[in-house]
């Protein structure tokens, strides 16, 4: 990861909350060429000791090449959007602004027992705050027996963290108020999210 030094998060808290609140991942690993899949990862432990864990579909091009102490990589991203130069009160460069966090792993096959209760772990996790949750248990039993052969879960085991955060550290407060302004004002989904991490990235810097 290309980490300039304002922008570097080397917190173990910072990265493992950001994996908990950014679970849907890019997984990528090595087989003829480099291949990819986005799916929900899972983080358990705690920030300095931790393990991930998800699945994928055996008829995935991934999956003849998951094997165990095979390495992978890991990215979760935040909220990112584009930053006009134009809302600045001088002329200066247009950028990007985001948050992402990589994580090097190798990979560790689950047992189908292991599976299952990842599975009950990742219903429950995205299920808890439905009105009427259906949580794994409540899924009948023949489509469960049906589904499990067809997919393969797996552990990651970190040895690798990098994180980044670049939400226009160093400006001053005039700009951002200026980059506030827009993004709240421009109908993009993730502006809401950005804005409210830019100001809170730089009232951290402030304190």
């Amino acid at each position: 990861m290309y980490q300039p030094k304002k922008y570097k998060k080397k917190d173990p808290e910072y990265i493992f909350k950001f994996i908990q609140n950014h679970p849907f991942a890019t997984f990528i690993l090595k087989g003829e060429r480099l291949l990819a899949t986005h799916i929900p990862v899972l983080i358990e432990g705690e920030a300095e000791n931790f393990r991930l864990y998800g699945h994928i579909a055996n008829h995935n091009e991934q999956f003849q090449h998951l094997k165990d102490n095979t390495e992978a990589l890991l990215i979760f991203q935040g909220a990112h959007g584009y930053i006009s130069s134009s809302w600045y009160k001088e002329k200066d460069i247009s950028t990007w602004d985001y948050s992402a966090v990589h994580v090097n792993v190798r990979l560790k096959l689950q047992s189908q027992e292991e599976l299952e209760q990842s599975l009950i772990n990742l219903v429950h996790r995205f299920e808890k705050d439905q009105e009427q949750p259906l949580e794994y248990r409540d899924i009948p039993s023949e489509i469960i027996s049906d589904h499990l052969p067809l997919i393969t879960g797996f552990w990651c085991e970190p040895f690798k963290m990098e994180g980044i955060a670049k939400l226009h550290q160093g400006y001053d407060s005039e700009d951002l108020s200026r980059i506030s302004k827009k993004l709240q004002e421009r109908d993009e989904p993730m502006d809401t999210v950005l804005e409210k991490n830019i100001r809170a990235e730089n009232e951290t810097k402030d304190r």
